[in-house]
């Protein structure tokens, strides 16, 4: 038998290091990524795509994803950042699914331990990952109107959505936490029961959001110590056919804040405007620290003699402070770019 001398071992291994090393300096992450269900892309599904994006990554990395309907429940974690997803297409590029609170969990338990899917584990897409975009996708929840079924989680910071359909019934868009920024800009967004809701500071601009049935648009559970919660900017609220009743908002927690600046409002906004969500035992009279105000207000809906007496009308001077600069700056400086 052999001996294998201690120089030789020695040497083996430095060889081996050195090899494993030069292998890890080649490898390579590329800043652009394709999907296509053809397999004419780098990736068949969206999952494998952001699967393979380097964790906690500085630059960004552009998903380009070709047209069609990719039955997904995707995940964007926390550790992998900086991801932008660009469909070919708003209306064809669709990424689905149909989880609802209430619905048993395939294969008995989630990875909570839970049966079930509750609110905020049905989403059809869930964003953990910082300075994530989106554009030319539509995002939808099919469930029907089963109950909470949410179709866009939102939980990261510094996101910007572009021209995006995001599209279900009651919780469409949970723009999740305190601490986190989100720009939604040219989207439609539409949905039944509170279908904007959640703790975060959040701009739609330029967005059209949709009313499916007579019920409240958003439901803002912004915290106490922070300056903005949802701010729609030149934006215009719509209606289905027979749809003639509905609230601007209704404050989730206390200290909700909502704002619609030059916003048009159809006739289906009814004259006060908004609700106090009355009869919340938890949480009585959230109108009192609750700030729910417009600015130019236009259309049919915009009736401001008859507004909820806890509401506010803005100035010219108020408007001032309603940048994008400002409404983002939360210790932090952030200027979204589109």
């Amino acid at each position: 038998m052999k001996t294998i001398k201690p120089v030789q071992l020695l040497c083996s291994c430095l060889l081996l290091c050195l090899a494993l090393t030069t292998y890890a300096q080649q490898k390579k992450y590329p800043s652009e990524l394709s999907v296509a269900q053809d397999g004419s892309g780098n990736y068949r599904t969206i999952q494998e795509a952001v699967n393979s994006v380097r964790d906690l990554g500085k630059q960004e990395v552009k998903i380009f994803i070709k047209k069609g309907v990719y039955h997904e429940k995707l995940i964007v974690p926390s550790w992998k950042t900086n991801i932008s997803l660009v469909g070919e297409d708003a209306a064809n590029t669709v990424i689905t699914n149909a989880d609802y609170s209430g619905k048993a969990v395939p294969g008995g338990k989630d990875a909570y331990g839970l049966a079930q899917f509750s609110t905020y584990t049905s989403y059809t897409v869930l964003v953990q990952g910082n300075g994530f975009k989106a554009q030319g996708l539509t995002i939808e929840n099919t469930s029907g109107r089963v109950g909470q079924a949410v179709a866009l989680h939102v939980e990261a910071d510094r996101v910007v959505i572009k021209n995006c359909r995001i599209l279900g019934n009651q919780d469409t868009l949970y723009a999740a936490t305190a601490t986190s920024r989100q720009l939604y800009s040219e989207c439609d967004i539409e949905g039944t029961t509170d279908f904007i809701f959640g703790e975060a500071t959040v701009v739609f601009q330029n967005c059209t959001v949709k009313s499916l049935t007579n019920s409240y648009i958003t439901a803002a559970a912004t915290s106490a110590n922070q300056k903005f919660g949802f701010v729609f900017m030149d934006c215009k609220l719509i209606a289905d056919k027979g749809v003639d009743k509905v609230f601007l908002g209704r404050p989730w927690r206390p200290y909700a804040k909502t704002v619609f600046i030059r916003t048009e409002m159809a006739a289906h906004i009814v004259p006060e405007g908004w609700d106090a969500w009355p009869g919340d035992q938890m949480f009585p009279d959230k109108e009192k620290t609750a700030f729910y105000a417009e600015f130019k207000s236009s259309g049919p809906g915009s009736n401001l003699q008859k507004r909820a007496g806890w509401s506010k009308q803005l100035t010219s001077a108020d408007i001032v402070s309603y940048t994008l600069a400002h409404i983002f700056d939360m210790g932090t400086p952030w200027k979204p770019l589109l």
